[in-house]
């Protein structure tokens, strides 16, 4: 398996042994599970914004009747989803 080298202050570090020990578990699974979370966490947003924009894109003409000041104006400044 790939790794990866991470440097840490020696605060961050000392930190992160005192929550593995609290949690029971090695620095190196605290910080996998924490990067793991954080992917996650990362690709949730995307496929929110994502969900969001097709959303938006459906129903564009409905949001500009319902809000007419927040369109571009007619110079030539198109929609952006």
């Amino acid at each position: 398996m790939p790794a990866l080298n991470v440097e840490f202050s020696d605060r961050e570090l000392e930190d992160l042994r005192q929550i593995a020990k609290e949690r029971g578990t090695s620095m190196k699974a605290l910080v996998r599970e924490a990067a793991a979370a954080d992917i996650a966490r990362h690709r949730a947003l995307q496929e929110g914004a994502e969900a969001f924009r097709r959303f938006f894109a459906t129903h564009a003409d409905e949001f500009a009747a319902a809000f007419p000041e927040d369109e571009p104006s007619a110079k030539g400044e198109g929609r952006v989803a």
